[in-house]
């Protein structure tokens, strides 16, 4: 009996964990992180552009301390693609108009604003959370 329960209590955790990953996964159509950033560095925040346009990335390389952001069109060859990040309330690098990145700030103790637009559509975040 006690190790039916044990089976059952282990069986009904990991149909938990499989819900909820299930209901935090990006959807289908988001454009995925194609490894722009370089080694090291994984993913920490995607934000979707509206229209499903595309999406932007922060990823983060734990070795060197430093975020990266990119912009991933939905659709590849589209000319309007443009990326930001930067420490909060420090200018943003002067980049190429526009510029789907990749784009590196040394992100260690800091608040981060980035963000990206594609065809227009824009999409910011203030990120108090990483780096």
């Amino acid at each position: 009996m006690r190790l039916l329960r044990k089976s059952l209590t282990i069986a009904v955790a990991t149909l938990t964990l499989l819900a909820g990953a299930a209901s935090t996964a990006t959807p289908a159509s988001a454009a995925a992180y194609n490894g722009a950033c370089g080694t090291g560095y994984q993913v920490v925040n995607s934000l979707r552009i509206p229209g499903n346009q595309g999406t932007v990335h922060l990823t983060y390389n734990n070795s060197n301390g430093y975020n990266c952001a990119v912009t991933i069109p939905e659709n590849p060859g589209t000319a309007a693609v443009d990326v930001w990040l930067n420490r909060a309330g420090e200018p943003t690098p002067g980049l190429p108009d526009p510029y789907p990145g990749p784009v590196y700030v040394d992100g260690r103790g800091s608040c981060l604003e980035w963000g990206g637009s594609v065809n227009g559509r824009r999409v910011d975040w203030r990120d108090t959370s990483y780096g």
